[in-house]
């Protein structure tokens, strides 16, 4: 009781739990690792990336690791990282990381439509491309929304407590959809890439197979962060206050009476 009141008083900044730190660290390493590695697949075996060239697809699948699944991570893990700082401050950071990883993955769209109009190739018929274009427009719509809810002034104090629920799973579920759309599209590379080859263990198809369980790690391992309830962002003094006098508007109850 005493930790909350002190709490209440912004005299006591919450404890970070023992193993989240170590935890979080393992996500980053596996998140930079899964970037190098991406870049490394590019470079040593489809030639790099160059915009004005055949090589300008290769931009494709770099940005969408970088914005798409590094990025959106990273995103989704700030309110476990910075536990103690101010709710406004830790917002920001959070809507920064989403803008970036939107403006990247944008670069990537644009890199392959551009890419098969040059070269005279079909858009939007795989199960990958449809994946794609799915989750990038949830990614946007999610952001615009969150935006107006939890950034723009006037929100009402009131929608963002009924929205934030939402707002929570469709993050998640976004994440969970980048990391599959990535993985089917790193397997439709690969027979593209190497057809009948990709069955007699090519080094390509090693590494990207590698390359393909980090995504999975990557993703398993922000997801379990998330979903540790013990490991939430505690609820500092501004925000309680904000609760008590969304309870005593809705329900009657003054904060005298808790």
């Amino acid at each position: 009781m005493s930790s909350v009141c002190l709490s209440m008083e912004g005299g006591a900044a919450a404890s970070t739990p023992a193993a989240l730190p170590y935890y979080v660290a393992f996500s980053q390493l596996l998140g930079l690792t899964l970037v190098a590695m991406t870049g490394a697949w590019l470079g040593l075996y489809r030639g790099g990336i160059a915009w004005e060239s055949d090589l300008q697809f290769n931009a494709h699948p770099l940005c969408m690791v970088i914005g798409l699944v590094f990025l959106q991570g990273d995103a989704l893990l700030v309110y476990r990282v910075f536990r103690n700082e101010a709710k406004r401050t830790t917002k920001v950071l959070h809507g920064l990381l989403h803008v970036f990883a939107l403006v990247i993955a944008l670069v990537g769209l644009v890199a392959v439509f551009d890419y098969h109009r040059k070269k005279g190739y079909a858009d939007l018929y795989s199960l990958h491309s449809w994946c794609g274009i799915l989750v990038f427009v949830l990614y946007f719509v999610q952001w615009l929304v969150g935006f107006s809810f939890f950034l723009f002034p006037g929100a009402p104090f009131s929608l963002r407590s009924r929205y934030r629920p939402q707002h929570i799973f469709f993050g998640a579920t976004i994440f969970l959809l980048s990391v599959g759309t990535a993985l089917l599209g790193l397997k439709e590379a690969l027979l593209f890439n190497l057809g009948d080859k990709y069955s007699a263990f090519e080094p390509e198809g090693v590494l990207a197979n590698v390359l393909g369980l980090l995504l999975a790690c990557f993703g398993g391992a922000v997801l379990y962060i998330l979903t540790r309830a013990d490991w939430k962002r505690p609820s500092q003094a501004e925000e309680q206050a904000l609760s008590m006098d969304f309870k005593t508007l809705t329900e009657g109850d003054s904060p005298g009476s808790q």
